[in-house]
């Protein structure tokens, strides 16, 4: 009953992919399936319906594709918030626009426009993915950074629950800040998703800059813990804060 109702909910989902999205579930989807091993779990805490946000880590610029992946298995079609200058790549561009994806103008007057648009989805009961680090860490160990404070406004403005969603493996088949794609052998993909952050405390509240980074960090801890579990390790005390630690 568990698998038919599954199947059901996906079923639901890939009829409202439109083309593009459509299109690129049928070039990336198989290759993933032939590439890659799946350790999954926590798919059940991915709401079935309605808006939600989705916060990841981020370890590669190729964890979109089995990120995408793994939430499609478990019934939603993500729409990312991603940096604007992906979305100017000719034809890339088009696909990511008609799939419903939303760019992120930083440090521009076009910034606020990522958070409307996300806002929006999330109130048409759309699944947002939010890379909550706002760029691949720099940490030496993959951990996560210090995390903006987009996905906590998101989440705290419409009430949607917040997923927690940690993701380890991608970085081996594309390290961060290289070009170099490695498809052999076989790469294992880590992903976990915990419970909805408990974000209660702060529903209500003027959205001040000190709320913002308290609902932050606790999203960050979330997303962190399920890492440590994929991983086998603990993570350092200490988040690396990006002003800290240019390239």
């Amino acid at each position: 009953m568990a698998q038919r109702a599954r199947e059901q909910v996906c079923d639901v989902a890939r009829r409202e992919l439109g083309w593009a999205f459509g299109f690129c579930v049928f070039v990336l989807r198989r290759p993933l399936l032939l590439l890659t091993r799946r350790e999954w779990r926590g798919g059940e805490h991915i709401p079935r319906s309605g808006g939600c946000v989705l916060v990841t880590n981020h370890v590669s610029e190729f964890d979109p594709v089995p990120f995408g992946h793994f939430v499609y298995d478990h019934g939603r079609v993500p729409r990312f918030l991603g940096k604007a200058e992906v979305f100017q790549v000719p034809v890339m561009g088009s696909i990511l626009r008609s799939a419903g994806q939303i760019p992120v103008y930083r440090m521009t007057s076009d910034a606020v426009k990522a958070f409307s648009a996300a806002v929006a989805a999330v109130r048409q009961g759309e699944c947002i993915v939010v890379y909550v680090e706002g760029t691949i860490t720099r940490d030496p160990g993959l951990w996560p950074m210090v995390g903006k404070t987009g996905a906590a406004r998101i989440a705290l403005t419409t009430g949607c629950p917040v997923i927690p969603v940690a993701q380890w493996g991608p970085q081996q088949m594309l390290p961060p800040y290289t070009k170099k794609l490695r498809l052999l052998p076989r790469t294992t993909i880590r992903m976990s998703a915990g419970a909805p952050v408990d974000l209660s405390e702060f529903a209500g509240r003027p959205l001040s800059a000190g709320v913002l980074r308290s609902a932050t960090e606790r999203i960050m801890a979330a997303i962190t813990a399920e890492l440590e579990t994929i991983r086998g390790e603990t993570a350092p005390e200490t988040r690396l804060g990006l002003r800290r630690h240019s390239p």
